[in-house]
């Protein structure tokens, strides 16, 4: 066990993609996937097609993950024909149903609760579908922050690998890696200059500041 804490990296997912010049700085600042997201109505959507030519630029190994909202499972097949991704992400109140109609390959975001945490770990722990549970501060794409230290005290009964999001930065994400170890932090708004708007050098300083807090 001593090695394989050793031998551990936080993966990166930087979301809210948007052209290939970002997927393309993500992929070599070392994010080991870019989120393209399909939810209407956020700043941050891009068309089907569009996001196929993105997800044709980002080198092997690099997942592509698409983001919806309460879709429904029709449309999320329609869309994932269109721009195959690795993973679907299911970021509203989709159902246990729904999760399952989707899959398999699924990332299942839960909007942290304090007071229902618990069971929201239990009960994604039952359905086979999901492949890893992203727990967000918000809907997503807020920046919107919440207390580690509480999720931290009940992590260890999600069967599933964790992925961290809302509100994390370069400033943050250090500490909160400390406190969840998660295996994978997700990123949107705090790489952003301005609203749905990317910055490299953020990205950069984000996957740098990672890889710190791993060598620490």
């Amino acid at each position: 066990m001593d090695y394989i804490a050793r031998m551990a990296r936080t993966r990166i997912k930087v979301c809210g993609v948007r052209d290939t010049e970002t997927a393309l700085v993500a992929s070599e600042c070392g994010a080991d996937a870019i989120g393209l997201v399909f939810a209407e109505g956020s700043v941050r959507r891009v068309e089907p097609e569009a996001a196929w030519e993105i997800a044709c630029v980002v080198p092997p190994f690099v997942a592509k993950v698409g983001l919806f909202v309460d879709a429904g499972a029709e449309r999320y097949h329609e869309v994932m024909e269109r721009c195959p991704c690795d993973y679907g992400q299911l970021h509203g109140g989709e159902g246990v149903d729904e999760v399952r109609e989707c899959g398999p390959r699924i990332i299942k975001a839960v909007r942290f609760d304090e007071s229902t945490i618990g069971d929201e770990i239990r009960k994604w722990n039952e359905v086979a579908e999901v492949e890893a549970l992203l727990i967000d501060g918000g809907a997503g794409g807020e920046g919107r922050s919440f207390d580690w230290r509480a999720l931290a005290r009940v992590q260890d009964e999600c069967v599933h690998p964790i992925i961290l999001a809302g509100g994390l930065t370069a400033e943050n994400v250090g500490e909160a890696i400390r406190i969840v170890r998660p295996w994978a932090v997700d990123v949107s708004s705090g790489v952003e200059r301005e609203r749905g708007i990317k910055d490299a050098r953020l990205i950069e300083a984000f996957c740098d500041a990672v890889r710190a807090a791993d060598e620490g």
